[in-house]
């Protein structure tokens, strides 16, 4: 099938490539002239395991191409999927510009029949908003092309995308005609080849499923750094308790895990926008605002252990910090604990020297740029060297066994701030460390 994908994001890029690997003719579009000069020559705007390696095979097959102008796409397309960014705008709504200007654009050029897809997070109703641009754009011209639109929300994990859409959970599919259902079973049908794993529904059903299932995400993370606060309060240990429930089948120990809170580009933007949505409609979410209150806290709690430990003035101290993106398998920092963590400690007068697999070029071009008093290293081990802490923010695969006497040697002080929970079954204490974790003294 002939495909077009607008939007060479995250989503787009994913989506373009994933399609491609499966046998269809995918052009994916974008507007940045140097990103699509970037794809065609090879490189990858964002890390994602198994993305470079299957964008370039596709390309050299010629079953994936990218191009700036979108009349190029359309020729042939039988399937369009936009999916441009819908950033956060100042009162927490998603802005929606760029989609319904893809519409309009759309509405503007198509020549034959096409199935306009939603792939993009958008506010219940959105598809609406969508047939109506492109349908102006028809009457405008004064013809009359038939076109359905569908929201197929994306439910792809950082750090392991391509396995979750190659291999997905679930395929929601919101449409108002079977015609345009089964073109979509038809698109999909690769990847349930052995389970029937699409979920049909109508549009605005699926536009509010992708909103809630983040939401919920959201809530658990939070709701279990809320538990571990508490348990700090009453000497109770967080991660026991967290073993104690996760073993109730109802529950399940997945996002359960206590640590620094969220970030990423879905979890905090589409808490709010879920909030706008309730907001606009005259309900007050008050269970989806605490959710984001206590997570903006959360990400304070590792820097208010250092200032517990050694004071409001850090002046003359240097922490090792270990982890930059919001999750391992990223260099993805947006809303990163990290970033706040960073900024309070440097405020303070500390130097930072800081390490991450992947993240290190973000956080020096855009996330903490032009911030005075940080080094970056090349290794974990280097940021050690006289350091009076090491600060744990991200679960990189690489800091969960590290050389603990390596960590004492390089060290001006041996003490650990792990905001994950990494080492808390390894009895730190025990071994010549003063270790602080999450909820737990």
């Amino acid at each position: 099938m002939n495909l077009t994908v607008v939007g060479t994001g995250y989503v787009g890029l994913v989506t373009g490539t994933c399609f491609s690997e499966m046998g269809n003719k995918v052009t994916c579009v974008d507007v940045d002239e140097k990103k699509i000069k970037d794809l065609q020559n090879g490189i990858i705007p964002i890390y994602e395991p198994g993305l470079e390696r299957m964008v370039q095979k596709n390309f050299e097959k010629k079953s994936l191409n990218f191009t700036t102008k979108l009349e190029n796409g359309l020729k042939t397309a039988k399937v369009v999927f936009i999916a441009v960014g819908t950033p956060m705008g100042e009162d927490g709504s998603a802005d929606l510009q760029y989609v319904l200007g893809v519409a309009r654009e759309l509405g503007q050029l198509m020549q034959h029949p096409i199935v306009v897809v939603d792939k993009s997070t958008v506010p219940v109703g959105t598809g609406d908003k969508v047939k109506a641009v492109i349908q102006e754009e028809l009457d405008k011209r004064g013809v009359q092309i038939n076109f359905d639109v569908v929201s197929n929300p994306e439910f792809l994990k950082e750090g392991a995308a391509v396995q979750d859409f190659m291999k997905p959970d679930r395929i929601v599919i919101g449409a108002e005609n079977d015609t345009a259902f089964d073109l979509m079973k038809d698109l999909y049908a690769p990847f349930t080849h052995n389970h029937d794993r699409v979920i049909c529904m109508d549009v605005r059903s699926a536009e509010m499923t992708k909103y809630v299932a983040n939401a919920m995400l959201a809530t658990k993370i939070s709701f279990m750094n809320e538990v571990a606060n508490i348990c700090e309060l009453v000497g109770a240990d967080v991660n026991q308790v967290r073993i104690g429930i996760g073993s109730d089948s109802r529950i399940g120990y997945s996002f359960i895990y206590p640590g620094s809170g969220y970030g990423g580009s879905c979890f905090p933007k589409d808490v709010k926008a879920l909030q706008k949505i309730a907001e606009e409609k005259g309900y007050q979410a008050n269970l989806i605002s605490s959710v984001e209150t206590v997570n903006n806290k959360q990400k304070m709690v590792i820097a208010n252990k250092v200032v517990k430990r050694f004071g409001s003035d850090l002046t003359g101290k240097t922490f090792a910090v270990w982890g930059l993106a919001f999750k391992p398998e990223t260099d993805d920092m947006r809303e990163a604990p990290a970033i706040y963590i960073i900024k309070d400690l440097v405020q303070r007068g500390a130097k930072i020297n800081a390490y991450d697999p992947k993240a290190m070029h973000e956080a020096q071009s855009f996330y903490l740029k032009n911030i005075k008093g940080i080094t970056y290293c090349n290794s974990k081990y280097e940021t050690l060297i006289d350091a009076d802490a090491m600060l744990l923010l991200t679960e990189w695969k690489e800091f969960r066994s590290p050389d603990f006497e390596e960590l004492k040697t390089q060290m001006h002080t041996p003490i650990i701030f792990d905001g994950r929970n990494q080492y808390s079954n390894l009895k730190l204490e025990n071994k010549g460390f003063e270790y602080f974790q999450i909820g737990k003294i």
